[in-house]
């Protein structure tokens, strides 16, 4: 009987544990795909333009001019996505104008990418702040990245586009 008890106060303590940390463990899904909320994409197209809000109706505040650049997105509305980009200026993009392909933003001026995922490991290359790579996989510090037919592993920190708890296969 008493281990049933103690069994009945641990299940008790999980409960207490669950209903209050729920919200903070629990992410955020789009109303429209169900898909993690926020989350990175890329622009499919040349040119996209960035609405003030989710319809041909709403004002063109700007224009997005370099495909696959990477976006975050932070919310949906049927078929409209509000994005972010790097700088955190953004607003809302029709979703045919985006991908679900990878891509990053190196963010440090000629950031060595290496052969492995290793700081000694030897240099593949070095790339230009501002260059936009595909992104392949990523372990917890690095991730593998292909650049203008160069291929190798950057330290996740030096890119935009790719979550720091993110991992990729």
């Amino acid at each position: 009987m008493r281990k049933t008890s103690q069994i009945v106060d641990v299940l008790r303590a999980l409960l207490c544990v669950c209903i209050l940390a729920g919200p903070a463990l629990a992410k955020d899904v789009g109303p429209v795909t169900n898909l993690p909320l926020p989350r990175y994409v890329s622009l499919k197209a040349a040119e996209g333009n960035v609405r003030r809000g989710p319809s041909l109706s709403h004002r063109i505040d700007w224009v997005y001019t370099r495909r696959d650049m990477p976006l975050q997105i932070t919310a949906e509305h049927g078929h409209w996505r509000r994005v972010e980009d790097r700088d955190g200026l953004g607003g809302w993009v029709h979703y045919s104008l985006l991908s679900g392909t990878r891509t990053v933003l190196i963010e440090q001026d000629m950031l060595t990418i290496r052969t492995r995922p290793e700081a000694e490991a030897p240099v593949a290359a070095a790339l230009e702040a501002g260059v936009i790579a595909r992104l392949g996989k990523c372990d917890p510090e690095w991730c593998r990245v292909t650049a203008a037919g160069y291929k190798g592993w950057a330290p996740k920190a030096r890119l935009w586009g790719v979550a720091m708890d993110e991992l990729r296969d």
